[in-house]
């Protein structure tokens, strides 16, 4: 697949961003199954239509992701179009047997171009031109976003984290704090920067947005499978589990028992019997 597949300027927000965004969040989120399939006819087929899908569905998460890097001082539009041409490049590798959701696969790509995208736009001289110094730029901007000056020990941990110098920590505090020339990434860098692949991306350990978005969505979908798996139950056992453990204002096995006239250890029986039923179901899905 080639940027051609959906070409870059269809993907660019272009003049009007409210629309572009108006846009993307109207295009329906795929269910897993439905990804699934799409992945796998592109993966095995070379179905260009379910690529082309595959990537409509989650531009909405590039958006997401991009407004996230507003304190750089670049047009977010601009960034947000970075980030598609990642999310093209995630889906062209997305291998759907590896039994992962794209969007967590392609979030190091689409990273890994924006943050391309900001080193090469960035206007101070030589700013970051391996990726010990890439990596201390970006936590340096994250930091100061919060502090003045670094004192000597967050300069030490700083240091520590990403195994670097801490002059070097200071030495780039110094050109954060700067206003200089705009720079272009050399072609001779010595780590090879123009390959920047995601390896190479941020570590942040804290949830990214989309993060926290696939994890709301598969929330939702274990809850939908949790409904679905207790209407298979027979009516009694529907009503112990909804009436135990469903309901605001929960029933007691004795309670349970007086209704249904049975003893409370044949209520808790019943309920135990619904549960592993129900584990079963949601093991399988």
């Amino acid at each position: 697949m080639s940027t051609s597949l959906v070409s870059i300027s269809s993907l660019s927000p272009g003049g009007d961003l409210s629309s572009y965004i108006n846009t993307v969040n109207a295009h329906p989120v795929l269910t897993a199954d439905e990804e699934r399939e799409l992945a796998f006819r592109f993966y095995d087929e070379g179905d260009l239509d379910a690529a082309r899908e595959l990537i409509m569905s989650h531009l909405r998460f590039v958006v997401y992701l991009a407004r996230t890097y507003r304190g750089y001082g670049l047009p977010e539009a601009d960034i947000i179009q970075e980030g598609n041409v990642g999310l093209m490049k995630a889906v062209k590798r997305f291998d759907p047997n590896v039994g992962v959701r794209l969007v967590s696969f392609a979030v190091h790509w689409i990273r890994a171009e924006i943050h391309e995208f900001i080193i090469r736009n960035w206007r101070i001289v030589k700013i970051a031109t391996t990726k010990a110094q890439r990596k201390l730029f970006f936590k340096l901007r994250e930091r100061k976003k919060d502090v003045g000056w670094l004192t000597q020990s967050e300069t030490q941990d700083i240091a520590r984290d990403l195994g670097v110098r801490p002059v070097d920590v200071t030495h780039m505090e110094g050109r954060l704090s700067s206003t200089d020339l705009a720079f272009d990434v050399s072609d001779d860098d010595e780590d090879d920067g123009a390959n920047w692949v995601p390896a190479h991306s941020l570590v942040d350990d804290s949830p990214t947005v989309l993060e926290v978005i696939e994890e709301k969505e598969w929330a939702d979908h274990r809850q939908q499978q949790l409904y679905k798996a207790i209407q298979t139950l027979d009516e009694r056992s529907r009503v112990i589990l909804s009436s135990r453990w469903l309901s605001e204002s929960k029933s007691t096995l004795h309670e349970l028992a007086a209704q249904f006239g049975v003893s409370a250890e044949r209520i808790r029986q019943i309920e135990n019997s619904a549960m592993d039923q129900i584990k079963e179901q949601l093991v399988a899905v």
